[in-house]
């Protein structure tokens, strides 16, 4: 199963996309962080993280796209941008037909390091860790997005209930399918 974990963000958008491997191991295939300028107005903004998001959906073909489930925070400003982020992520998946998942942090820091109260250093050195990394992953929202993709490979549960490939044309089934037998024949 190949995951793009996002760790939504107006500033800061954290992609990454993991590779399921047999006994319960993964494998990083590509990370990045979509950065935008505060100075932008918010609609330019959002759309030029929605134009990287379908390149990262394009380009990687992922069976599942894993997003961080947003919670109140105190600052009304950074939860409204980082909701309008995670729901430019889950409409880019539901336009592809992929399905989306939505694990809360404590979920995702569980999964990673045992201790859904972990920090941000301790999920960097797990996920660095897990995927078999020479370094850990940087910016914090480059791991954490990596940390999504692994929590939904080892935890799949939060999957909402979009993504039926039923929806797609046979033509659109075969090229899919078409993309998962070659993604698997290089791995």
């Amino acid at each position: 199963m190949r995951v793009l974990g996002v760790d939504p963000g107006l500033t800061r958008c954290g992609v990454g996309v993991v590779d399921s491997l047999p006994g319960r191991r993964a494998e990083m295939v590509a990370v990045g962080v979509l950065r935008t300028e505060p100075e932008v107005s918010v609609d330019l903004r959002l759309l030029r993280i929605s134009e990287r998001l379908d390149a990262w959906l394009d380009e990687h073909v992922p069976d599942v796209v894993a997003v961080e489930r947003v919670f109140a925070q105190h600052n009304v400003g950074t939860v409204m941008g980082t909701a309008q982020v995670a729901g430019l992520a889950m409409v880019a998946a539901a336009r592809r037909g992929v399905p989306v998942a939505l694990h809360t942090p404590s979920e995702v820091k569980a999964a990673v390091t045992g201790s859904g109260r972990a920090g941000k250093e301790q999920v960097q050195r797990m996920v660095t860790s897990i995927l078999r990394l020479a370094e850990a992953p940087r910016p914090a929202d480059a791991a954490d997005a990596l940390a999504l993709a692994i929590c939904h490979l080892w935890r799949p549960s939060g999957a909402l209930q979009g993504g039926e490939r039923h929806e797609l044309t046979p033509a659109q089934r075969a090229w899919a399918a078409a993309e998962a037998t070659a993604r698997r024949g290089r791995g």
